[in-house]
């Protein structure tokens, strides 16, 4: 089932409900990359649990009154490649006290789990997280394994059920405890699921608990709100809990009174062991939009103790119970967190000074930097101060993290220079070649210097690892950069493309990409533009030998010079009363009876439970000549203003990047909060006032495009579950609707409190690509999206942003883009694929995507013939 929960794998011999797990010994490489198998010793953001150090954390001390001393509860936690498994993670460390441990399905041998459950006795229960695939096939659990292990049968549901809920009547067993049942009692539940255990299948052994109308499912915001329970909607604020809230029992004592058999017009949603206290779930208790979640896991905690204490005290070997600090240091990464977060060697806490470093590697740093009051608008706003500072010469070697859409406070700041000084440099990072039979990995960096001196070298360990070893060298000072209201004072700028999703999980690309797979300048002088305040700030890194006064001084004569001589760079060329994508000349990889074809073999991937959601994309190019980048960026930015948007050019790499995106991916800000913002469902804008409303409330109240959302949330609030504190994530707006020049968009807001021994690069590898840009189970779906799809994705659907030296960073998700790329122009789109999809209906807001940015490619390429 979805989540199933076990506790009694500590007493008996053969624990029959774990008999699926997959890929033991699994060493084949080539059926390694089949879609839908994984070899977790693959996969770099795992830091695996191996038996040596589960020893360490087992101890010989007597324990005395499990039920009255020991309030911890420790679980086993079993991540099917699930999306969701982090979510129970983050539920279970606040309700039992302690994280549990976590262990991919294929990760232990059968001797491991014969000794850790029934040797050392290590943990108290055991729960299986949700995953993609069938029960029948050997590396899927599933989310029907316990009916399947008893002999049920597993079949298709009636309809798919993704991101949409149902009311549950339930017999009222311990599991559900103090939780309400039946139409209108307000126990909503969350469903993600294809397949069901046949009810008219069940063996004697198990017993029907909770059932659902295959009838009566609705969406999040078109249930009655005021049915929620308590701790779903927190009461003063709106946040909504990253969990719900839940019961409590164990059917040791007395089984409910019910009948086995299947009820017609109703779907299974919960069995347990008529002996054994086994227990599965459908519906996912640890959704976001579950009632009664939490209350159903201090349920199972509480029918853990009860259990214990009624076996007595003679069947559980001497152990010692940690401290929750002894168990995360035992448990590095706690089973597939992040690699690396104990290598901690260089990494300069805030208040740092640079004197108390002698390790080798450590870059001291200083920065100066001034601050000039309402000058933004005086000077013509960020687009004059960006041409006429760094324009010159097709504005090579610049970036541009521009705000341009800063309505309801979106945005703030934007941050813009060029080839900077003694510390600018420019980082090229392109993956190896990754044939069938070697699945290494790394890649060729190239890096140049202000003074033009380049060299290459050869990544083992891929382009993050990099990256973050860098991050934790530079050594700063925070008095630095006090007063200062944004969080990037200096550091790495650019892109990371899409195929780095091999050093986050995946275990290969099938398509290489046409442009580097990542670009970053170091930037070290740099423009700020305050939009709330309308202030300017310059900015200057350095090290302790170098003069930043020079920069600064030329800078601030520039941007005054600009305040006397009034003058401005020209304005875009005027938008186009009508548009239409056959006129672009634009190329699509895909035709529309091929795309379409592709939604289909999503729905059925989705039908057979392989994945709940497939983002779908493809890409349309065209060839160009002489082209201005910059006058193109002007133009989009003009007509399709974004909070996200983003200039980058690389010059020595030919390639320009002009991107409009209202969707950030992640963000670390200076308090350790991380942010994530996903964007699913988007609908055109109205060309009245009225029709305008209409449309966005048809989005608004959209089933499937809230499914989507919903999916995406969970998603998110999974992947920020792996580097946050326990308790932390929390969903302060879901669903809300934000409207842009072409789209309206639905965006929901995930937070959470980041730990204090991961790294900025660690949380960005735990969470891309994007879930918006994936779909879910994530691992899964993007193994079928690139047997689907027929190129790399390129930049598209990563993300630019910045890295600074002190450990904050933002990124965005690289959509509604142009990327320009020795003499051809590539635009990328796509949607999520749902149950709900319809192909004709996902082909037309494919091209609604690219409404913008064609459009102003085809603009600015008009303008370019006529003069």
């Amino acid at each position: 089932m979805s989540t199933s929960y076990c506790v009694d794998g500590l007493r008996f011999r053969k624990l029959n409900f774990l008999r699926p797990f997959g890929g033991v010994g699994f060493s084949n490489k080539h059926e390694r990359i089949k879609v839908g198998r994984h070899n977790c010793k693959q996969i770099d953001v795992s830091c695996h649990l191996v038996p040596e150090r589960l020893e360490v954390w087992l101890g010989r001390k007597k324990m005395e009154g499990f039920g009255q001393k020991v309030k911890l509860v420790r679980t086993l936690l079993v991540d099917n490649y699930d999306s969701y498994t982090y979510n129970i993670y983050q539920e279970l460390s606040v309700i039992n006290g302690v994280p549990p441990v976590v262990i991919r399905n294929d990760e232990w041998t059968w001797n491991d789990i014969c000794r850790y459950l029934y040797e050392e006795k290590a943990f108290d229960n055991i729960v299986i997280s949700p995953g993609p695939g069938s029960p029948t096939c050997p590396e899927d659990i599933g989310h029907q394994a316990l009916g399947y292990v008893h002999g049920a049968e597993v079949v298709h549901a009636p309809e798919p059920v993704h991101g949409r809920l149902s009311e549950i009547e339930h017999t009222g067993c311990r599991l559900f405890h103090e939780t309400p049942s039946g139409r209108n009692s307000g126990f909503k539940v969350v469903r993600y699921h294809s397949l069901v255990v046949d009810p008219d299948s069940l063996p004697e052994d198990l017993i029907p608990i909770a059932w659902a109308t295959s009838n009566d499912l609705v969406s999040l915001l078109n249930t009655q709100r005021a049915d929620a329970s308590p701790d779903f909607y927190q009461s003063q604020n709106g946040h909504i809990n990253s969990l719900g809230s839940l019961p409590k029992t164990l059917d040791g004592f007395s089984l409910p009174s019910i009948i086995s058999e299947g009820i017609p017009g109703r779907v299974l949603m919960g069995i347990m062991h008529a002996r054994r206290p086994h227990y599965g779930l459908q519906f996912h208790p640890e959704s976001v939009a579950t009632c009664y979640g939490r209350q159903i896991f201090k349920n199972f905690r509480d029918m853990t103790v009860d259990y214990w204490q009624r076996l007595g005290l003679s069947s559980i070997t001497e152990r010692r119970v940690p401290s929750e600090g002894q168990f995360t240091r035992d448990f590095p990464g706690n089973g597939h967190l992040v690699k690396g977060a104990d290598q901690r060697s260089n990494i300069c806490i805030s208040n740092a000074t640079c004197g108390s470093y002698q390790s080798v590697g450590v870059k001291p740093l200083k920065l100066k930097w001034r601050k000039y009051d309402k000058l933004a608008s005086q000077v013509g706003g960020a687009k004059n101060i960006f041409c006429q500072l760094f324009g010159d010469h097709k504005a090579e070697n610049t970036f541009w993290l521009d705000s341009s859409s800063i309505e309801k406070e979106r945005a703030r700041f934007s941050y813009m220079g060029s080839k900077g000084g003694s510390l600018w440099k420019q980082l090229t990072y392109t993956l190896s070649n990754q044939s069938d039979t070697n699945l290494s990995g790394g890649g060729y960096l190239s890096t140049s210097d202000a003074q033009g001196s380049t060299r290459s070298l050869f990544l083992k360990d891929g382009f993050l690892n990099y990256l973050d070893k860098e991050l934790k060298s530079f050594c700063y000072e925070e008095k630095d950069y006090e007063g200062l209201p944004f969080d990037f004072h200096g550091g790495y700028i650019g892109y990371i493309g899409y195929d780095l999703k091999v050093e986050c999980g995946i275990a290969f690309n099938r398509h290489k990409s046409r442009t580097p797979d990542a670009c970053f300048f170091f930037a070290d002088n740099f423009v700020v533009i305050d939009h709330k305040n309308d202030d300017v700030y310059i900015l200057s890194l350095n090290d302790e030998k170098t003069n930043a006064l020079p920069w600064l001084d030329n800078t601030e004569k520039k941007l005054l010079g600009l305040r006397r001589s009034g003058k401005s760079s020209p304005g875009p060329v005027p938008q186009t009363a009508s548009y239409s994508p056959s006129k672009s000349s634009f190329v699509t990889d895909k035709s529309r009876c091929q795309y379409m074809e592709d939604v289909e073999k999503c729905l059925r991937y989705i039908k057979d439970g392989e994945s709940y959601e497939l983002c779908l994309t493809t890409q349309m190019r065209k060839k160009f000549g002489k082209l201005d980048a910059l006058g193109l960026y002007l133009n989009l930015r003009e007509n399709n203003p974004a909070p996200y948007a983003a200039w980058l050019n690389f010059s020595r790499e030919n390639l320009s990047i002009c991107c409009s995106s209202p969707e950030r991916f992640l963000c670390l800000d200076r308090h350790g909060v991380l942010e994530a913002k996903p964007i699913k469902g988007t609908i055109a804008r109205g060309s009245t006032q009225e029709e305008d409303e209409l449309l966005r409330l048809q989005l608004q109240y959209s089933e499937k495009d809230q499914a989507e959302n919903l999916m995406i949330v969970d998603l998110l609030r999974n992947d920020l579950g792996r580097v946050c504190e326990p308790g932390s994530i929390h969903v302060p707006r879901l669903m809300e609707v934000e409207s842009y020049a072409t789209v309206h968009t639905m965006v929901s807001t995930i937070q959470g409190r980041k730990k204090s021994n991961i790294t900025p690069v660690e949380c960005v590898r735990a969470a891309f690509p994007g879930g918006s840009m994936t779909g879910a189970p994530k691992l899964r779906s993007m193994e079928l999206l690139d047997s689907l799809e027929s190129s790399s994705r390129g930049i598209y659907s990563g993300s630019i942003g910045f890295f600074s030296y002190n450990q904050t960073f933002d990124l965005n998700i690289v959509i509604r883009t142009v990327v320009i790329h020795n003499g051809e122009a590539s635009i990328g789109a796509g949607g999520a694929i749902v149950a709900l999809s319809k192909p004709e209906d996902e082909y037309n807001e494919m091209i609604l995507k690219t409404r913008a940015p064609v459009r102003a490619v085809t603009e600015y390429e008009s303008k370019s013939e006529s003069a």
